[in-house]
């Protein structure tokens, strides 16, 4: 009798693990097109690379990265509110650039909303004078929004790292 109970407990064990691993998944839809996670990462690096060229020549009223309700948090400032707000604090960190200094950007991650609208991005820069040597480095998160079939930043947050390696 024991026997007769494992083993049917043991079929019905087999049959719900079956019926549970056989289940149809869901087909993307027009609603809800599939994610290209990296098609979407190289995506957002280009964005970059044209902001990092953008900034590089100086010429922030040409720049397209920020939607105009964006908001910028870096350490050491206050909140930066609109895109203006966010040029006019990039064109007076200009002026304390030497001639032949760069800056770059490095998208490391991507987070895509289901949807495809927003991308989150964790991203490393940095500042190197004309030789290349590094001035200086950080880190920063930006939330991209999807407007008019281009990703604009909505909000960004970024830090620098320490110039000398701290002490352990």
């Amino acid at each position: 009798m024991k026997k007769k109970i494992l083993i049917k407990g043991l079929l019905l064990f087999l049959l719900t693990l079956s019926i549970a691993c056989n289940q149809k998944k869901e087909e993307p839809t027009a609603a809800a097109p599939a994610i290209d996670n990296e098609q979407i990462k190289a995506e957002i690096q280009a964005i970059e690379n044209d902001f990092a060229a953008v900034y590089n020549t100086g010429n922030i009223d040409a720049l397209t990265y920020y939607a105009d309700d964006a908001t910028s948090y870096f350490s050491g400032k206050m909140p930066l509110v609109g895109k203006e707000a966010i040029h006019q604090s990039m064109k007076e960190e200009l002026g304390n650039f030497t001639k032949g200094d760069k800056i770059s950007f490095e998208t490391r991650e991507v987070y895509v909303a289901n949807d495809g609208k927003h991308v989150m991005e964790i991203g490393a820069y940095q500042f190197s004078d004309s030789t290349g040597t590094k001035l200086r480095s950080g880190n920063y998160f930006s939330l991209f929004e999807k407007r008019d079939g281009k990703y604009k930043c909505v909000r960004d947050m970024g830090n620098s790292e320490p110039s000398e390696p701290m002490a352990k």
